[in-house]
């Protein structure tokens, strides 16, 4: 390691430019002095850390390299552009970073020209940098494109979808797998065990002929460690690497935190022209903070912590999570009956999977970031006499909605769909709310959808998936706490479409959908304070509905409001036709829905986004007040 200058580097970066006019020994020092920044930034905005520490030394070489924002740099998924973001003007606001009004925790279009590309989801840089490739090739651009993917991000198979795109068109695209060996949960299936006999000496297949010519300007000991290599090229797999298969020329592996060796290949990787190139770059997660190096998951996702000891801020719950919640009724319901299996994709702790499979591990599968692999992998199951639970993201099954209308409901056949991060997830942002599944779920025929209104339905839902037989059902809740309500010993089996009634009135229905029902009781009690005694129901099921019981509530109620934690579309919908085609809302009778609003709303606290979004107590009281036409504004106490 070159000798630490004593001139501090960092304040004197205000954009990439800067790093450009820097000697590479001064980019030894910036890259540890960017390192530290983001350990003191994070600690004090907690976030994702682990990804962020493992790409120090591949930011500052890019950014030194090659001429952004005119080169375009795509962060798959991006949780690990916190040093980017530093980089690129953004460092004064890093400690805002997933806080209302702050920096987005991913890369996002609107807030910096850095940001090509808004890439929250994983394994979808290949592509939009494919597209840029050819957006610059028809407008007569010379531009660099650089794809930077995790070795988690690719095990989808939109990645390889797009690289064999990439090699057939013979694209001048740069592809930078950055394998740290570990996604948010240690990679699965044989792209793990692939890139680790890449990474492991004698047997991993490299640079070919075109790569020898990328090599040849190297400092002589890397390049004759390179023409080494080459001995073992036609030893192993005579047809090359799966990347020269698909038409890419691999490079590597290189030791991603090794300045003396990356910044000489990205030169020349940045001056060649032979196609789409893959720089297969290896990384330490958590490098360089010694807490994170030591912690099973590496410190991918904190809150704010300690920087001296590593120690974590941790609240005390007052209710045991949903997820949690979910976790354990699902081993609960795994020991009475061994046809039921769990699958994640990538996300056994997240879903809490991980909890069944501590319990029943041969019944347990994580298949990686494959949610069209896993919901089809579970119709397979389903299809002979298994009883999978396919746990993903609200977000992220919408990636799967094909295999789910045209594997699990055309077939009819009985997949669970444990469905978390239902509603607004706060920090996360719009990226990965859970607006739409309400909506994309009733619309489809064979379909159960069910909401958990608190921790205890939750539970009662599992064993009721469980038992239900008779085509593919969901059930969502959402991120956090429960409620602290009191929990049964076990699940009762729910009757399927049937709703009940949690508090009697009789001017005002409000039925609520999830986990609004707790601001429903809220708002009802302040209702009744003012003369208008309010039912409230908790319907269960968005589909299929409870008819009788919505139609006897609009009999007996001058007002009828639903309320849900989700998009236009979903359970209000489905309420408005049930009760306009039945006659009910010719009459006295009134309906309002409650619902998400029709756009995407950036971060903050998920209470705060519902209050923004109109759907707390105090809109359930507006709404209540409009919907009899009152004047609300003579009774402005109720939101005091």
């Amino acid at each position: 390691m070159t000798e630490r200058l004593k001139t501090p580097l960092l304040d004197a970066v205000s954009e990439p430019a800067d790093l450009r006019a820097m000697t590479d020994a001064e980019i030894h020092q910036l890259a540890d002095e960017l390192r530290a920044e983001l350990i003191d930034s994070v600690s004090q905005s907690g976030g994702h850390l682990g990804s962020n520490l493992g790409v120090v030394e591949l930011t500052v070489a890019l950014h030194h390299v090659f001429d952004t924002p005119h080169d375009r740099i795509i962060w798959d998924v991006g949780h690990q552009c916190y040093p980017h973001k530093i980089l690129t003007g953004r460092r004064d606001k890093m400690r805002t970073i997933r806080k209302e009004g702050g920096l987005s925790g991913f890369t996002k279009r609107e807030e910096s020209k850095y940001d090509p590309f808004g890439t929250a989801h994983s394994s979808t840089s290949i592509s939009a940098g494919l597209g840029m490739v050819e957006a610059a090739r028809l407008q007569g651009i010379e531009r660099k494109v650089i794809s930077v993917i995790g070795d988690g991000a690719m095990s989808a198979g939109m990645a390889y979808e797009a690289m064999n795109n990439a090699g057939a068109a013979d694209a001048q695209q740069i592809v930078i797998l950055n394998d740290n060996e570990m996604s948010i949960a240690p990679p699965t299936g044989a792209m793990s065990a692939y890139l680790t006999r890449l990474a492991s000496g004698k047997t991993y297949l490299t640079i070919r002929e075109a790569a020898k010519q990328l090599t040849k300007h190297l400092p002589k000991l890397i390049h004759e460690k390179a023409r080494k290599t080459e001995e073992y090229t036609r030893t192993f797999w005579s047809g090359g690497t799966l990347f020269e298969e698909l038409g890419f020329f691999y490079l590597g592996p290189i030791n991603g935190h090794n300045l003396e060796h990356l910044l000489p290949i990205l030169r020349n990787v940045r001056d060649a022209k032979v196609g789409p190139i893959l720089l297969h770059v290896v990384t330490e997660k958590g490098k360089g903070y010694a807490p994170a190096e030591a912690a099973s998951d590496k410190y991918h996702g904190v809150g704010k912590f300690d920087v001296i000891t590593g120690t974590q801020a941790k609240a005390t719950p007052n209710a045991p999570t949903y997820t949690k919640v979910f976790g354990q009724s699902l081993a609960q319901e795994g020991g009475y009956d061994d046809k039921i299996v769990a699958i994640s994709a990538a996300m056994p702790s997240g879903t809490g999977i991980d909890i069944f499979g501590e319990q029943f591990p041969d019944r347990t599968y994580d298949v990686g970031i494959a949610e069209q692999h896993a919901v089809t992998f579970a119709a397979g199951m389903a299809a002979d006499g298994l009883k999978p639970f396919c746990a993903i993201y609200s977000t992220f099954l919408q990636r799967a909605y094909d295999q789910v209308v045209h594997d699990c409901a055309i077939q009819n056949l009985p997949v669970r769909f444990p469905i978390d991060r239902a509603g607004f997830v706060g920090a996360d942002g719009s990226t990965h709310a859970g607006s739409f599944d309400i909506a994309y779920l009733s619309c489809v025929p064979n379909m159960v959808v069910m909401a958990a209104s608190d921790e205890a339905e939750l539970k009662h839902m599992v064993r009721t998936a469980a038992d239900y037989d008779e085509g593919p059902l969901a059930f969502r809740y959402p991120r956090g706490e429960g409620v602290g309500v009191d929990m049964p010993e076990r699940g009762q089996v729910l009757p399927i479409g049937k709703g009940r009634i949690v508090r009697e009135g009789g001017k005002v229905a409000i039925i609520s959908l999830g986990t609004r029902l707790n601001e429903a009781l809220l708002a009802a009690e302040e209702l009744d304070s003012f003369g208008l005694p309010t039912t409230v129901a908790d319907a269960r099921f968005a589909k299929p509905l409870d008819e009788a019981l919505i139609e006897n509530l609009a009999r007996n109620h001058e007002l009828i409001i639903t309320i849900e934690e989700g998009s236009i579309g979903g359970f209000g919908s489905h309420v408005s036709h049930l009760l306009s085609s039945r006659g009910h809302l010719d009459g006295a009778t009134r309906l309002r829905t409650m619902f998400m609003p029709d756009r995407f709303l950036d971060q903050a606290s998920p209470e705060r986004m519902y209050e923004m979004s109109q759907l707390d107590a105090a809109a359930i009281v507006k709404t209540v007040f409009a919907g009899l036409g009152r004047d609300f504004v003579e009774l402005p106490n109720i939101l005091a």
